[in-house]
């Protein structure tokens, strides 16, 4: 517990990060040295050009990448030195994820697609909570259908519910409006902040656009590995 007058633990806390990947012209720096801190509650918004390591850095976040040197703590959680079990674990309890790809399985319905990580969590009450999530994105009456059956704004929809059903303390977005039109991702988006807002999760937003990005309480630049500008939500 923290001391009164003791400031909370950071939700992310990147500290020179440095991610090097070999490849056939050799080594590749990645991520070079980021430091980066998201209080608890934070929206922040991330942009910069496609390459300069924005969905690399929110692996890294998530412990989907492991890094060549430096700390990472999510969610209060060193990521450094765990186990493959001891990740899939962190992130079961502790982050959501978003993709621009919705990355439902079709085979199940959207009720099935929310409840599944729901069961894997080992909530007796799954199918209740799938049931509340996709109520609270409006699709309460699409919870039988296929993906191949709902639009693409509705499967993002069925995304955000799964996302959020479990109730995780930070929520990762990698250009979640990348594959819909402009209405649709606008939908989508204010249903996604106002899921942030009501919950209280830690946002990071990966997007290009930048009406998008300003939504954001904060703004970070990464470009070439790097973070070099940042700003209180105004210009960059």
């Amino acid at each position: 517990m923290n001391q009164p007058g003791q400031a909370a633990p950071a939700a992310i806390l990147l500290d020179d990060v440095h991610l090097k990947l070999t490849s056939a012209a050799g080594e590749v720096n990645i991520l070079r040295g980021i430091d980066l801190t998201v209080a608890a509650g934070e929206a922040l918004g991330v942009i910069g050009p496609s390459g300069g390591g924005k969905s690399t850095m929110m692996m890294v976040i998530a412990g989907l990448e492991k890094i060549t040197s430096g700390a990472v703590r999510t969610a209060g959680v060193d990521l450094n030195g765990l186990s493959e079990d001891d990740l899939a674990r962190f992130r079961r309890d502790h982050v959501g994820v978003v993709f621009q790809d919705f990355h439902l399985i079709p085979t199940m319905t959207a009720l099935e697609n929310v409840a599944v990580p729901l069961e894997f969590g080992g909530a007796d009450d799954a199918f209740d909570r799938a049931r509340a999530g996709l109520r609270a994105v409006g699709l309460e009456h699409r919870l039988q259908h296929y993906p191949g059956q709902l639009s693409g704004g509705e499967q993002q929809r069925v995304a955000l519910a799964r996302a959020f059903s479990p109730e995780p303390s930070i929520l990762l977005a990698d250009e979640p409006t990348g594959n819909l039109d402009g209405d649709t991702g606008g939908q989508v988006m204010d249903i996604l902040f106002d899921l942030h807002d009501r919950s209280g999760t830690t946002l990071l937003l990966i997007s290009h656009d930048m009406q998008l990005a300003h939504r954001c309480g904060r703004i970070v630049r990464l470009a070439d590995g790097r973070i070099d500008a940042a700003s209180e939500g105004a210009e960059i």
